[in-house]
């Protein structure tokens, strides 16, 4: 990886990480999905890179909310769009 993908990746996941050590322990616990919102979006990153990361992390941000069902929703696999097969 260059450089300077490693460190725009950096930047990031060092906020998660701070949030996950910082901020979070101070909150109630309100992420209905497993792994919780902050591990996804950082597996997301790791995974995807930051574009298609962040976006993956804004989705299920939005997704966790008190009308959802939540549940286990890991990162591998997910898709930002749904193609229709074409005929």
């Amino acid at each position: 990886m260059r450089a300077a993908a490693r460190i725009a990746r950096s930047l990031p996941l060092g906020v998660i990480a701070v949030y996950r050590r910082l901020i979070s322990p101070a909150l109630p616990r309100r992420c209905k999905y497993e792994p919780t919102c902050s591990a996804y979006t950082a597996q997301a990153i790791r995974e995807f890179g930051i574009l298609r990361g962040l976006i993956l992390g804004g989705w299920r941000l939005l997704r966790c909310n008190p009308w959802s069902h939540g549940g286990f929703d890991p990162v591998g696999g997910q898709q930002l769009f749904h193609h229709r097969a074409t005929s």
